[in-house]
């Protein structure tokens, strides 16, 4: 496994170094940043379109005036996939058909062009779209990979809403304390989706193996405590006792002691210490250590299989029955996950809930800059009926009435098994406006709003790292993350070797620079404070 291991890393390693990113001109009209090189080789976008007629975006087509003047703007849309392996490009187009139809019965004045997914592919071909400037319209989020909302504002990819939004009924369809929360360098670049805007994880556990074996959840206060359960699990023959899903997960478990406010696993080497509220090198921490060691441990006892290393688990996974335990990110209404993988599953804390920076960024949308002013205010008009009709926010998130979901006597949403078209609120649309499901509490959109304000608030909340001045020494950072942190958190390296291969993993961050990065992230940090 070792070997196969230090194999996956190195490739890993390469792979990543190819990385470039190429900003664009300041100003809205510039086209989006080039893509990264390794999209290259993956098939282009279209292959998931519902519709590859791309005159639209070809044209930037309807220019500002004919807007003025009430004509209908035609906006691309891409959005990522997690409840399906692969999307069904026949169902997209019918689902798109039917919200434009619903569109022009409304009188809007915008219609779309909508492209759906799979996760696994989302950040290559969505990258490549972007590059291509066929996006006017995309889904995103703080955690995503290449296309998150830390990577794209420094391109300068993403189109300022901030006067545009304003009197609008998408502005209005929140508080303005959620855009204040979800504001960049003081600017609207970002539409939240209205779901639980703090960070908090759980342990997710399957119910069927509890009411099994009785386990005693309320014994678990920590990672280590649930091994007693992986032990039952491994006896029964699971193949996943502890699911990691392919996550490095130490800057979600040790939230309760540091602000990872670059809510990015590859950089999750700088922190503030919420303890002394300063930033810290992560790696030498004594957290660090015990949780790559219990990892280790865990793998060698047989919790945790070496396809979490080489990244052979996938979003759907979860919806088997090879696991036992994995991690929930906390929100109101936890059952939502029975829907989404497909069986009762438990929920208990595993920390507690914070406000900071990134976390109302969670999942989001935003105008590309690449986007006419007629474009990013037909996005704004259709994000506007979106977040305010049930009956647009419904198709959107769950396809057509009648083939992939119906209302049942309460008027709640009850999918229809191995339908083609199938997502969640929380990547959709409002809490306020997607009809809950048939499982979950009517009144789930009080539960949100009192979910999002009972949480801790961050030290560090409001703080945005600006990395331009230590770009390079940052990108190279996490190449090395790629090459020694991803499998130290996911139990690649034997547990008599952690010292030396966190040793190892500290003396090539700092050949890669690491020293300035931290110094910057500090000299930033103080000035804040």
């Amino acid at each position: 496994m070792k070997k196969k291991v230090l194999s996956i890393v190195l490739v890993a390693a390469m792979t990543l170094s190819m990385l470039v990113g190429c900003g664009a001109a300041a100003d809205n009209s510039a086209a989006a940043p080039a893509a990264d090189n390794s999209a290259a080789t993956t098939d282009t976008a279209s292959t998931d379109t519902a519709s590859t007629d791309t005159a639209s975006t070809d044209t930037a087509a309807t220019d500002d005036t004919a807007a003025a003047s009430g004509d209908v703007v035609n906006i691309n849309v891409y959005r990522c996939c997690f409840n399906l392996g692969s999307t069904d490009s026949a169902k997209t187009q019918q689902v798109q058909d039917a919200i434009n139809a619903y569109l022009a019965e409304k009188g809007a004045n915008v219609t779309i062009t909508l492209t759906d997914i799979g996760s696994g592919e989302y950040t290559e071909k969505a990258n490549l779209a972007l590059a291509n400037n066929e996006i006017n319209l995309l889904w995103t989020a703080s955690w995503e990979g290449t296309i998150g909302t830390n990577d794209l504002v420094p391109q300068n990819a993403v189109y300022d809403l901030t006067d545009l939004l304003p009197g609008t009924d998408l502005y209005n369809s929140m508080d303005a304390g959620q855009w204040e929360a979800t504001k960049y360098d003081g600017k609207n670049y970002f539409i939240p989706v209205y779901k639980d805007n703090v960070e908090g994880y759980d342990f997710m556990v399957r119910q069927d193996l509890i009411d099994q074996h009785g386990w005693d959840l309320s014994s678990v206060k920590k990672l280590a405590d649930l091994e007693p359960i992986l032990e039952d699990a491994k006896n029964d023959g699971l193949k996943y006792p502890f699911l990691t899903q392919k996550t490095a997960m130490f800057y979600r478990w040790y939230i309760n002691d540091f602000d990872f406010f670059t809510a990015d696993s590859t950089a999750n080497w700088v922190a503030v210490d919420r303890a002394s509220n300063s930033v810290v090198d992560t790696i030498l921490t004594p957290q660090y250590k015990e949780f790559c060691t219990l990892m280790a441990e865990w793998a060698e006892k047989g919790y945790i299989s070496e396809d979490e290393v080489t990244k052979t688990t996938n979003d759907q996974t979860t919806q088997s029955q090879d696991w036992a335990v994995s991690w929930w990110t906390d929100i109101p209404v936890n059952d939502e996950a029975d829907s989404r993988y497909g069986q009762d599953v438990t929920m208990f804390p595993a920390t507690d809930r914070w406000a900071h920076s990134n976390s109302a960024l969670g999942s989001c949308y935003c105008v590309t800059a690449n986007s006419s002013e007629a474009e990013a205010k037909a996005a704004i008009e259709f994000m506007g009926l979106l977040y305010t009709d049930s009956h647009l926010a419904d198709m959107y998130t769950f396809g057509i009435e009648g083939e992939d979901f119906n209302y049942d006597a309460n008027g709640q949403v009850e999918q229809v098994e191995g339908a083609a078209y199938n997502h969640s609120m929380w990547e959709s649309a409002s809490a306020t406006v997607v009809t809950p499901l048939s499982n979950e509490p009517a009144n789930k959109a009080d539960l949100y709003k009192s979910f999002n304000g009972g949480a801790n608030t961050s030290c560090a909340a409001g703080f945005r790292f600006d990395k331009a001045p230590v770009e390079a020494q940052y990108a190279a950072c996490q190449n090395v993350f790629e090459t020694y942190g991803f499998a130290l958190e996911n139990g690649g390296y034997a547990a008599a070797d952690i010292d030396a291969t966190i040793e190892a993993y500290q003396a090539a961050l700092d050949e890669a620079g690491y020293q300035d990065v931290l110094a910057e992230f500090q000299k930033q940090y103080d000035a804040w404070k």
